[in-house]
């Protein structure tokens, strides 16, 4: 029996972060040491099709090959995609004990290196938690809230969070009465402000608008990502981050900065042109810093967060006011991503962290099985 932990993979995904997932997976697989851990790799096409491959002999060398080729991988639809990808686990899943390393079941624990919908919004984690399979980072309840940026901003307004104004609304609602809702934004945020697909993230359907026609043009942008749309209030401020690591006593990072290369941190300045830079430490005093720090973990545990989150605020420049923007449940993962890169500066370079977020999942799993899913009357 192997003395390896057995690591399922899971990438790509039905998402407009598909692409990101893949630049996550391609860093994480050439972390991983291979002598300690055995991984086998699960991607999701666009399309939602699952396709497996075996377990890795050495780190895939670019995006192509992580896609795996279909005449030589399994292909497998997305409805019967658990029984193929995690075997009998879903049938020898136990409730009263913790499966052991090096148990018969197919894996020990599952990485899901899913951004976006049908991976980071709580439905990849509820299909592991039927398998009843440890696995990395948020449940179903914090993705999905931490994924939904309104209820996210209710759970955080809950906690007493200082966020900007926001206002959001459904495609029928807008339908049925847009004449009131582009009122209610020019009254209560005015210009410019940004609109956003309530159900995303990367940046993908944000758009800044200046003017009515503007912020017309930006709701129809949004609602081809989501049937849900939030407007917010533009703040000029610096955008600071903080990496969370942890379960229920989770540990913040040194602060960064992110200085974009546009107007605003959109999906261009994040992954294509290059020129948005990273401040870590950011150049801010010591009491803010602390002050963010215990905001981000306050914003962890309010989410009921688990494993890792990144979460992102912003210092109004003109009073050095701090407000919470979101939280993400599944950051960038690479090595030039902000959440790995805060880690390094705090004295926890990629691979420990890498192994600490594994541990954190088979902990988490362990502690889930000494609950009881079943009441006797007798």
């Amino acid at each position: 029996m192997s003395d390896k932990i057995r690591v399922g993979l899971i990438y790509g995904g039905k998402s407009g972060e598909h692409e990101v997932s893949l630049q996550t997976a391609l860093a994480v697989i050439k972390a991983f040491d291979l002598t300690k851990y055995e991984v086998t790799p699960f991607y999701i096409t666009k399309e939602g099709q699952w396709r497996s491959g075996a377990a890795l002999e050495g780190p895939a060398e670019s995006v192509q090959a992580l896609q795996l080729n279909r005449s030589t991988d399994e292909e497998i639809s997305a409805g019967t995609a658990l029984q193929p990808i995690f075997g009998s686990l879903a049938a020898s899943a136990t409730t009263d004990a913790a499966r052991p390393v090096g148990s018969n079941a197919p894996f020990d624990v599952v990485l899901p290196l899913l951004h976006g919908t049908f991976g980071e919004d709580g439905t990849i984690q509820g299909l592991l938690e039927m398998a009843n399979v440890a696995y990395v980072g948020a449940g179903v309840l914090a993705s999905s809230v931490g994924m939904d940026k309104v209820m996210m901003k209710r759970v955080f307004a809950q906690d007493g969070l200082p966020q900007c104004v926001f206002r959001h609304f459904t495609r029928t609602q807008w339908e049925k009465d847009n004449a009131f809702f582009l009122m209610e934004v020019e009254v209560s945020i005015g210009y410019p402000c940004f609109v956003k697909p309530a159900n995303l993230g990367s940046s993908v359907g944000v758009s800044k608008a200046v003017n009515r026609e503007e912020l017309i043009d930006a709701v129809n942008e949004a609602f081809r990502y989501d049937r849900k749309v939030i407007v917010e209030e533009f703040v000029h401020a610096r955008e600071l981050e903080v990496a969370v690591l942890g379960n229920d006593e989770p540990q913040a990072s040194v602060v960064g900065e992110i200085v974009s290369s546009g107007d605003f941190y959109d999906y261009k300045a994040k992954y294509i042109d290059g020129k948005s830079s990273m401040i870590i430490p950011a150049d801010i005093p010591a009491e803010t810093a602390e002050q963010l720090r215990e905001l981000a973990i306050r914003a962890f545990l309010a989410i009921d967060g688990s494993g890792l989150s990144r979460v992102d605020f912003f210092l109004r420049k003109e009073d050095g006011a701090v407000f919470i923007n979101e939280i993400n449940t599944m950051p960038g993962f690479t090595p030039f991503s902000m959440y790995p890169l805060l880690w390094q500066e705090s004295g926890k370079p990629y691979r420990e962290l890498l192994d600490d977020l594994i541990q954190l999942a088979i902990k988490r799993h362990s502690e889930k099985q000494r609950l009881q899913y079943t009441f006797d009357l007798e």
